[in-house]
């Protein structure tokens, strides 16, 4: 690898021939012709056309279902593959789909857990090829099926991961459904009293479309959960997401990455070829932005693949903060299709009330907390402390060097080595709007050799606290990095700037990502 550094008024030059291989699947994916045509013109804020996918992900190879609601006489299908393509965002995989619309029948509503499921009709069955001789190519991804109401012209997404569950790749990137669905008021029931109609959900489904935004400006992301646009009300923080900004940036530098979501880090397959379990198949493991929901089995799946080398990459807060877990579909009987958290009321989950001992480790309450008692910090290095933040993080020279090479905290960065190197005059570097908008901090219970890689004040009441960045490495070679910030992928892509953010663009924060997956994927000292 040779990394070549500009002054810092020119763009970062890359010369990663690893990355950059011609059978790297992501280069030849965004060599293809892009389009603008994805973005939503005239959202569907009255829900006059909506759907939902039969899976949160599909294998290359198999089949997903999308079911639409609407009353428009017919309705188009275009499906789109989201990444960089020389900044368009997305490419048009398939012909337009026409289709007659159906008005759909009301959803099943389960009183006692505030469950809401739909049983919708007339899918519309979308075949993923694995064949690349074929006209239309499927690569791994995030994918956004866009509808179109004839009449209206209304419009909505529908969300989904293509997997490449063969396919061993440098980086696996984790979309975060399980968040995104959490706090989903679609049918005004979510995990959440504040966006509920009456008491919160202590189940949610993922037979449903997902709402708009509440702000009525990021409505251009309905239907894609909160991988464009986010949930929270606009009170408490921008309404701007954060995965498509780090999926930009990652295919935008030619990374070789593949994708799933936190269903599949749950199931985490056999491969069938090598007999490993799907993790096993890459060398970091992504949980980008807003991860707060997990099942037992994604933090078993996680931990066993970081203690058998596999690099774990948080650019994310709030991880893993609730226990949850998952049951079939009252409906369709598929599994994983319902999530389960009694949250503030675990006293009422029933595995709380069964006088069972041995499930309580199962119960939908806050990771730290007891009868779980696995403090969150104990895998990331930092767990969660608070929200409403948005402020800067400062990094000073005291960090790592392999952290802070090509930043304004070396001095030759106009030579094509990073090592050795000295140490510029500025002291420390501060990336603009990066901190928040959920802050982590270390409680104590991070492995003994976890280094404080950052500790950045922030305003709290009438005083300050401070968030932290932390990093250690495995007996497996493997290395664990945690921001303890959400923002940090607004430094990396301007994505939703500056409709719902401002620029926060950071040259240094994008060349501290590429030191912490250079020191995950090549597991360099």
């Amino acid at each position: 690898m040779i990394l070549i550094f500009s002054t810092p008024n020119q763009a970062i030059e890359l010369i990663i021939s690893k990355h950059t291989s011609a059978t790297n699947p992501i280069i030849l994916e965004n060599a293809k012709p892009g389009t603008k045509d994805w973005q939503l013109s005239n959202p569907a804020t009255n829900r006059e056309i909506e759907g939902y996918a039969s899976l949160t992900s599909v294998n290359l190879g198999d089949e997903i279902q999308l079911f639409v609601n609407t009353k428009a006489p017919t309705y188009t299908i275009e499906v789109f593959r989201m990444g960089w393509y020389g900044g368009l965002g997305g490419r048009k995989v398939i012909p337009t789909i026409n289709r007659t619309g159906i008005k759909q029948p009301l959803p099943k509503i389960d009183n006692a857990s505030g469950l809401i499921e739909c049983d919708w009709q007339d899918p519309y069955t979308l075949k993923i090829s694995d064949n690349l001789d074929k006209s239309i190519q499927w690569t791994s991804g995030i994918y956004l099926a866009k509808l179109t109401a004839a009449t209206s012209g209304k419009q909505s997404y529908i969300i989904f991961v293509v997997r490449s569950d063969r396919q061993p790749s440098d980086i696996l990137f984790q979309s975060s459904v399980t968040t995104f669905q959490a706090y989903n008021n679609w049918g005004a029931m979510s995990l959440y009293r504040w966006n509920s109609q009456g008491k919160q959900a202590y189940k949610v489904s993922f037979n449903r479309p997902y709402a708009a935004s509440p702000n009525r400006a990021a409505s251009y992301g309905v239907g894609a959960g909160e991988f464009l646009t986010n949930f929270q009300p606009k009170r408490r923080t921008s309404s701007a997401g954060w995965e498509y900004n780090m999926v930009r940036w990652l295919e935008r530098e030619g990374y070789d990455v593949t994708y799933c979501t936190d269903i599949d880090t749950h199931e985490n397959p056999i491969d069938t070829n090598s007999g490993k379990p799907m993790l096993l198949l890459h060398k970091a493991f992504l949980s980008v932005g807003h991860d707060e929901y997990w099942s037992w089995q994604m933090r078993q799946n996680i931990e066993a693949a970081k203690n058998q080398g596999v690099s774990l990459g948080f650019f994310s807060a709030n991880t893993c903060y609730w226990q949850i877990r998952f049951e079939p579909s009252n409906l369709t009987k598929e599994i994983n299709r319902t999530i389960v958290a009694y949250k503030e009321n675990s006293a009422l989950d029933p595995y709380s009330r069964d006088d069972d001992p041995n499930n309580d480790y199962l119960v939908t309450t806050i990771w730290r907390r007891k009868p779980v008692s696995l403090p969150e910090d104990a895998l990331i290095g930092v767990m969660y402390e608070t929200f409403q933040v948005n402020s800067d993080i400062i990094i000073s020279d005291a960090a790592p060097d392999w952290f802070i090479a090509g930043t304004k905290l070396v001095e030759n960065n106009n030579q094509t080595a990073i090592l050795p190197f000295q140490k510029s005059k500025h002291r420390e570097i501060h990336l603009l709007g990066l901190l928040g908008y959920e802050v982590d901090k270390m409680f104590g219970n991070a492995p003994e050799n976890t280094i404080l890689i950052a500790r950045s004040p922030y305003p709290h009441g009438k005083g300050k606290k401070y968030a932290d960045m932390t990093a250690y490495t495995t007996n497996s070679g493997s290395t664990v990095f945690a921001t303890g910030s959400m923002q940090w992928s607004w430094g990396l892509d301007d994505y939703n700037a500056p409709q719902l953010r401002p620029h926060l663009v950071n040259r240094d924060a994008q060349m501290i990502t590429h030191n912490i997956l250079r020191k995950m994927i090549n597991q360099v000292s």
